[in-house]
């Protein structure tokens, strides 16, 4: 369908305007033909290549990983294994994700725990959650394990 409109690009793709036209700004999608008043038109090509990307990023493939996958999908000597490997690689980064996020998860079920048996109801000032992150995580395990692990988090977004 040649001459689509970026509303109907984003309609047909699942993706909003403002995300197609900043993955045209960083060269994600080629910038878009334009008409007479300066209106983007887009191709059935288009719809290809942005349903492709706004799947590997439903998937948390980072952009320069869907720049590669996109790549390889519209070089046709390229092998696949190229594509099996950058989604092994995503895959190992999920999986310490996920590691990271049960430590963090039973770091603070034991800050809840801590709470309801020594604590619960008590002043705010007494609680052993806030006595645990106020303490320095040299001192604290649990602050430590969860807040080195939060901060990693953090650092990858």
């Amino acid at each position: 369908m040649p001459g689509m409109k970026i509303g109907d690009l984003a309609t047909r793709t699942g993706t909003n305007a403002p995300t197609i036209r900043y993955y045209e700004e960083i060269g994600l999608i080629p910038r878009a033909d334009r008409q007479d008043g300066g209106q983007r038109r887009y191709g059935d090509e288009d719809v290809k290549r942005l349903t492709l990307i706004r799947r590997c990023r439903e998937f948390g493939f980072p952009i320069e990983q869907v720049r590669s996958l996109v790549a390889l999908a519209e070089e046709p000597g390229r092998s696949c294994l190229e594509a099996r490997d950058l989604a092994r690689e995503h895959l190992m980064a999920v999986r310490a994700k996920l590691h990271e996020l049960k430590v963090l998860e039973q770091s603070l079920a034991r800050f809840v725990a801590s709470c309801e048996t020594a604590c619960a109801g008590g002043p705010g000032p007494d609680c052993t959650i806030l006595g645990d992150l106020a303490t320095p995580s040299s001192q604290a395990r649990t602050l430590s394990e969860a807040g080195q692990t939060a901060r990693r988090l953090r650092a990858r977004r």
